[in-house]
């Protein structure tokens, strides 16, 4: 209703992503880690080509990298590129 397209676990040829949020201007990429930092998440959206798909796409790309703590029960950090 919101104009969002979501999807979670989007297959690739070597992964899936964990989560695609597209709108008509933006296609954003979230990838999330447990107890991780959430760089690791960016250098496995990196790493397995997640942006790849959308190389062509005119909309701008954001890549999300999102931890959370098991221990503080929350997300602990993020990064957008």
């Amino acid at each position: 209703m919101l104009g969002f397209y979501t999807k979670v676990e989007r297959p690739t040829s070597e992964s899936r992503m964990d989560m695609v949020i597209e709108t008509k201007d933006y296609v954003y990429i979230v990838e999330f880690k447990l107890n991780a930092a959430p760089e690791e998440a960016l250098k496995q959206i990196e790493e397995k080509g997640y942006a790849k798909p959308f190389a062509m796409d005119s909309r701008k790309l954001y890549r999300i990298g999102v931890n959370f703590s098991l221990e503080k029960r929350c997300i602990d950090g993020w990064i957008i590129d």
